[in-house]
């Protein structure tokens, strides 16, 4: 009895050997495991056919978020890994960036600090196309935003262009002191003189343009233009409407 457990022990120690010296390297060697190739930055339509050609399926999933200024058909990233050794037809997912943008309203940056609204523009993922200097007399107004280029609210979608005018403040002085210049477009000749009186500056030439249709000694014209930056006590010129 004793005689025939031993044979069967060697027999089985046997095939064990067998198996592990002789089937299991023929097994691996038949394409037990095989190596993820690497198809990042590939288009995703030539990666899935690499992926195919290794012996892979190819999956696609899409990046948590939008990331701008990347193509959404390149494979961003793989999982599994390149180089990594796995069964062959196993899952390999390929990562692609979203295709929409994602849409969101305009932030209100006026009265924010300029480092403020620098970084929600970059949380935001917009596009600051030109940052602005602009003299101001009030110490509170220096280093905040005073203006954007895209009004609050306005449906926008990452990168978007913005621009920013930011309050730089200077001693009120004369040399240094600045006005804006005030809309006096469609007023009558009075109205724009006095407006421009009151703003701090002065009416400087008048030039008559002939209308058949626009109402005579009206402004059409202002020089500086609108919403401009000068010295206190300097002239607008005026083109004014005659019926003759």
């Amino acid at each position: 009895m004793k005689k025939k457990v031993g044979v069967v022990i060697l027999l089985v120690l046997g095939v064990i050997g067998i198996f592990d010296k002789l089937i299991m390297p023929f097994y691996v060697s038949q394409g037990s495991v095989r190596v993820v190739p690497d198809v990042t930055e590939m288009p995703y339509e030539d990666a899935v056919r690499k992926l195919r050609h290794a012996g892979f399926e190819a999956k696609k999933s899409y990046y948590v978020k939008y990331l701008s200024g990347i193509d959404s058909n390149v494979v961003i990233s793989q999982m599994p890994e390149a180089g990594l050794e796995v069964k062959p037809g196993r899952n390999v997912y390929l990562v692609l960036n979203r295709r929409d943008k994602p849409t969101f309203p305009m932030p209100d940056f006026q009265g924010r600090p300029e480092f403020d609204a620098r970084q929600a523009a970059a949380r935001m993922e917009l596009t600051l196309e030109g940052v602005q200097m602009s003299p101001v007399t009030n110490p509170e107004d220096d280093g905040k935003v005073l203006s954007q280029s895209v009004p609050p609210q306005t449906v926008v979608s990452s990168g978007s262009a913005l621009s920013l005018i930011i309050g730089r403040y200077q001693e009120s002085s004369e040399g240094l002191r600045k006005v804006v210049v005030p809309d006096v477009l469609g007023m009558s000749l009075s109205q724009a003189s006095q407006v421009i009186t009151e703003a701090g500056l002065n009416s400087g030439k008048i030039i008559t343009e002939y209308s058949a249709i626009l109402v005579p000694n009206t402004v059409i014209s202002q020089k500086p233009a609108v919403g401009s930056y000068v010295s206190p006590g300097q002239q607008v010129e005026l083109t004014v409407v005659t019926a003759e």
